[in-house]
């Protein structure tokens, strides 16, 4: 198949810290050319991908997130759409603001977009996809993201992945708690740093602090809990992070919203340490509750009675469900899958 990929123009890809759509672009882009189709990924000027690269933006915008930039997704996509002949099928991450590119090339040309939701149900999100609904194909990246945004035009189910081989496995129990992520109200760092207090034991915090509302939140909420037990690394690179997942005892993510996904949850297991959840969004699709770790209600001092029974889990078994269930051969081989069933089931004009 001749695929165009279009991530979101935030991040490189694959990304150097945070960027999970970035990764999970990377991921499905390297596998899908190792697989010998003619790939072409639109993303930023500094990825790296063994793909053709096309980029509108010779340096990754990160700093310009957050705000009211919805340009730059246009005028990102819009280099792809313009150059939709050239494919078989497009692949669109990026944000909502491409999307009525993809289904006009549909109605235009007979072009598929298959469009994966990497974000939750939110009114915006809901009001375009369903009226693109018959427009665009979609997969879904949980059971509990598809029910949420209800009957678009679904092609699958695909949960994102990792590349497990750039996780390694440790056997060992560490003795610190992690918690990785960005800083607001919806991915629990508040309630990470009380389950920690709880009980009295280290806590690496990786927190991303860079818009102004994470700032905001931090200084507010999150800074007057932290003690001596609390130990800051800020952002950090891939190597750093998978060292941190396998050295901890556990990862806490009590996530506060529906997350459509959650890759702390794998990368974590991965290493073979159990990740300790609200049993919020796909935590419960994802995690094996008593086994790979513990979904426990939205309640510190549950959540750190859970955790103290982290020590009974199988590490293996953490890695293991991991091997079974999120590696990116798996995901790309589904992703090959629903492309081909697209594209059975449209005619191009």
């Amino acid at each position: 198949m001749r695929i165009a990929e279009i991530s979101a123009p935030w991040y490189p890809i694959p990304p150097t810290g945070y960027g999970g759509i970035e990764l999970v672009v990377s991921l499905v882009t390297e596998e899908l050319v190792a697989r010998g189709h003619d790939v072409t990924v639109f993303a930023t000027g500094d990825s790296k991908t063994a793909a053709n690269l096309s980029y509108v933006y010779e340096k990754a915008p990160s700093d310009r997130i957050g705000g009211l930039n919805f340009q730059l997704e246009h005028i990102h996509a819009l280099e792809a759409y313009t150059r939709c002949r050239d494919f078989d099928i497009i692949h669109d991450h990026d944000g909502m603001g491409s999307r009525a590119m993809g289904a006009l090339v549909r109605r235009l040309l007979g072009i598929p977009t298959l469009v994966t939701l990497h974000g939750p149900a939110d009114p915006k999100s809901l009001e375009l996809y369903t009226h693109l609904k018959d427009d665009l194909f979609y997969v879904a990246i949980s059971n509990k993201q598809r029910q949420d945004f209800g009957p678009l035009n679904y092609v699958d189910t695909i949960y994102n992945a990792i590349a497990i081989d750039r996780y390694h496995y440790q056997e060992k129990q560490g003795d610190y708690l992690l918690w990785l992520g960005r800083v607001n109200p919806e991915k629990g760092s508040k309630q990470a740093v009380q389950i920690a207090n709880e009980l009295g034991m280290k806590l690496v915090f990786a927190g991303k602090i860079s818009e102004p509302h994470e700032v905001e939140y931090f200084e507010s909420e999150v800074k007057p809990l932290i003690g001596n037990n609390v130990e800051m690394v800020g952002e950090i690179d891939f190597q750093t992070k998978v060292n941190l997942y396998a050295g901890a005892y556990a990862t806490l993510m009590p996530i506060q919203w529906h997350e459509p996904f959650g890759l702390v949850f794998i990368e974590s297991m991965a290493t073979g340490t159990p990740v300790v959840a609200t049993p919020y969004g796909a935590a419960p699709e994802i995690i094996l509750d008593g086994v790979t770790g513990f979904l426990v209600e939205n309640d510190v001092a549950k959540m750190a009675e859970a955790t103290q029974k982290v020590g009974a889990l199988s590490r293996k078994a953490c890695r293991e469900h991991v091997e079974a269930n999120f590696t990116a051969k798996i995901q790309a081989e589904r992703y090959e899958q629903a492309m081909l069933k697209v594209l059975e089931s449209v005619e191009r004009r």
